[in-house]
């Protein structure tokens, strides 16, 4: 019985997680030192924020001398992840292993937001950013952004794009890329990437921009077209694939716009242990297989102090603010 290519990629991601996982098993001794800290992590196993969060996990292991478990609590946008670690006492042991548009677009979108990230959360450590790709189905007669650009608007109101949801980066991400390029786009919202390039590759929907570490595997496959990527240089892992802003399109120059996960602890996280966990993060990202593998999925690395989570987060809040008004999530 044949897999689908999305299954099969989830069931790849996940399995480089579980075999880094392996690499870094602790020793039975070590792993009893310190009692386990809780990395909540706001989506389904299987995506991009949990491949993300576990490869870290394993590593940071290492460095507290204790195990990390990454706990799974989907919803909301993922609030309900984040609402979790703001109960949660502020000992050092509930983390929230956050992705961006929770922190940065969540706050001016949703209707009923659960709490206040700039008030109720404690940076704690800067983990990777990732940028996207933007990618066509490959029956679209457009190769290049000019083209796309073109053809947007001669045929107004023809091409549609898919997202993980309303108000989710993919989403915003595009919206501003139409904004500034002057053409009207179709959006069609799923619950979630996966689904959404289920339908891009079948034809249903024409475009959409996804994680350069998730999408590069349909690329590769040839399963789907890549246009271009939102970051203000190439990719490492897509290195013949144009950015933006090198389509020479007016309102495009300099186009910079991708996501980031960061990890955050309770609001009354005492200073001493923000900085000790702060240095076993910044430590377990600089080891080398852990390091390796995130480039080969093409993550940058993105480290330094809480402060730096804090003005990233701060700034994008601002930035998506001026993209998202009219649009409320329930």
């Amino acid at each position: 019985m044949a897999h689908s290519p999305i299954r099969t990629a989830r069931r790849s991601l996940l399995r480089a997680a579980l075999a880094l996982a392996a690499a870094f098993a602790l020793p039975p001794a070590l792993a009893q030192d310190n009692p386990p800290v809780r990395l909540i992590v706001g989506y389904a196993a299987g995506g991009p924020v949990d491949q993300g969060a576990r490869l870290v996990a394993v590593a940071l292991s290492r460095e507290l001398g204790g195990p990390v478990l990454v706990e799974n609590k989907p919803g909301a946008n993922a609030t309900l992840a984040g609402s979790e670690v703001v109960r949660a006492r502020p000992d050092g042991l509930t983390l929230f292993f956050a992705a961006s548009p929770t922190i940065t677009i969540s706050p001016n979108v949703m209707a009923r937001m659960p709490f206040d990230p700039a008030r109720d959360l404690a940076p704690v450590a800067p983990v990777l950013s990732y940028y996207n790709v933007l990618v066509a189905n490959n029956d679209e007669p457009f190769r290049t952004t000019r083209e796309l650009v073109a053809y947007a608007k001669a045929n107004p109101g023809r091409l549609s794009y898919g997202s993980a949801g309303v108000g989710g980066s993919n989403h915003l991400g595009m919206l501003l890329f139409a904004k500034r390029s002057g053409i009207a786009l179709n959006h069609i919202p799923y619950k979630g990437n996966a689904p959404a390039m289920t339908d891009l590759i079948g034809g249903q929907i024409d475009l959409m921009m996804d994680i350069i570490s998730t999408a590069g595997t349909y690329i590769a496959a040839g399963k789907v077209r890549p246009i271009a990527v939102t970051s203000p240089q190439r990719n490492a892992t897509l290195p013949e694939v144009p950015t933006l802003a090198e389509s020479g399109i007016a309102g495009l120059e300099g186009f910079d716009v991708g996501g980031w996960y960061g990890i955050y602890g309770p609001k009354d996280l005492p200073a001493a242990k923000v900085e000790s966990l702060n240095r076993a993060i910044t430590a377990a990202l600089a080891q080398p297989a852990l390091a390796k593998r995130l480039k080969e999925l093409g993550y940058d690395e993105w480290t330094g102090a809480p402060q730096k989570l804090a003005e990233r987060a701060a700034k994008e809040r601002a930035l998506w603010s001026t993209v998202t008004q009219g649009i409320v999530v329930d």
